[in-house]
């Protein structure tokens, strides 16, 4: 009775399978949500400026990379909102159906890049993001050319190979990583696929064994060496992290994939790898950096961060997010007001740590745009 009087009074959210999310009380210092107009604001700047630096050709940045950057900007234009038929987003469309490469299934042009899952997950997404019923067999054939690049049995991989379930960047059997993967499952279901589905069943063998966390879903000889519940980069090859450590740390932003990954697979919030990870990030809630990254890189992959943060929360299904101090969190006004600050005056963003490409613009602007849709006003 108590529970249903505090919903009904609105001091609660319930997100994913029933949790219940306190609600900041009156009073306490909180984010303030942006209104429609000043969301819209900070997006139409930023539409701006992709319009002076696209080129003629309806790409962004330069080859091979435009491949990939082009699709993460037109999935940012699109889930903010503009019309597939407005400019840039038309052109930027046409460039990625130019890609698309009808006997092999892949949308990533011809087949001398090696960056087929990365390039093909990225332009499934912005694809099916226009809406547009005449893209759905083209998906439908992007989404078959992916699942080859699983690592699996079809390549006579057991799941007792901690490569089992994973994917590359594609191509020559690259090895898995967890970021592919994390695009790989995006893309899967962005396509309509879901959680039963084998290749998300796959995918959560290789991610648990991503993680720094000893249990039954995790059988690496390094898994309980730190055992705080973040995620690392691959647990391929003896297990690879990204933080230039010898440890196994991991950060921010693959902890944020790991348990994004994991729940589109089906794992609920109870689950101790998703409660674990959880844990971590209640320790190190943070807009200002890429957690667990060593200061001196504390920036590094800072807007891949804010993508891998944004969906990760949406897809938890909460409002608020309480860090371990008991202090409420509205993580769509947080995360908005970490861009809005970061904006530069012609719109566009990029990060002082150029590492993973940040210092491009076009693709930075691509991953702010991303994670502001998911901060939009009702």
């Amino acid at each position: 009775m108590q529970r249903a009087a505090m919903i009904l009074a609105g001091c609660v959210s319930v997100g994913l399978a029933g949790t219940v999310y306190p609600q900041p009380s009156p009073g306490k210092p909180a984010t303030t949500p942006p209104t429609k107009a000043e969301w819209q604001a900070v997006v139409a700047k930023a539409v701006e400026f992709l319009k002076t630096t696209q080129a003629e050709d309806g790409s962004w940045s330069v080859e091979p990379q435009k491949r990939g950057i082009t699709g993460i900007v037109v999935t940012g234009l699109l889930t903010c909102g503009q019309s597939p038929s407005d400019q840039p987003a038309a052109k930027g469309l046409k460039y990625i159906e130019s890609l698309i490469n009808r006997k092999e299934g892949h949308i990533a042009g011809d087949s001398k890049v090696g960056l087929q899952n990365y390039i093909t997950s990225i332009n499934v997404m912005a694809l099916a993001a226009a809406g547009n019923d005449a893209y759905k067999p083209i998906i439908g054939n992007a989404s078959e050319f992916l699942r080859k690049l699983q690592w699996d049995d079809s390549e006579n991989i057991t799941p007792a190979d901690p490569r089992y379930g994973g994917c590359g960047y594609g191509g020559g059997g690259s090895r898995p990583d967890l970021s592919n993967t994390s695009f790989f499952l995006d893309a899967l279901k962005a396509a309509g696929v879901g959680p039963q589905d084998p290749a998300f069943k796959k995918a959560a063998v290789f991610v648990s064994r991503c993680q720094n966390l000893k249990s039954e879903y995790n059988d690496q000889p390094w898994a309980g060496k730190i055992n705080d519940g973040t995620f690392i980069y691959t647990a391929a090859g003896g297990g690879e992290t990204r933080t230039d450590t010898e440890e196994l740390l991991g950060y921010g932003s693959m902890t944020y994939a790991g348990i994004k990954s994991l729940i589109y697979a089906g794992v609920g919030p109870d689950d101790p790898r998703v409660k674990t990870a959880l844990g971590w990030l209640k320790k190190n809630y943070t807009l200002d950096e890429n957690p667990g990254m060593p200061k001196a890189i504390a920036q590094r992959g800072l807007y891949y961060y804010y993508v891998s943060f944004a969906k990760a929360h949406n897809a938890l299904g909460h409002q608020y997010f309480v860090d371990d101090r008991g202090i409420q969190h509205d993580w769509k006004a947080d995360l908005f007001q970490a861009l809005a600050k970061r904006q530069k005056p012609d719109g566009s963003w990029t990060n002082t740590n150029d590492r993973w490409m940040e210092g491009d613009p076009n693709l930075v602007t691509g991953y702010a745009l991303m994670a502001l849709a998911y901060c939009q006003p009702k």
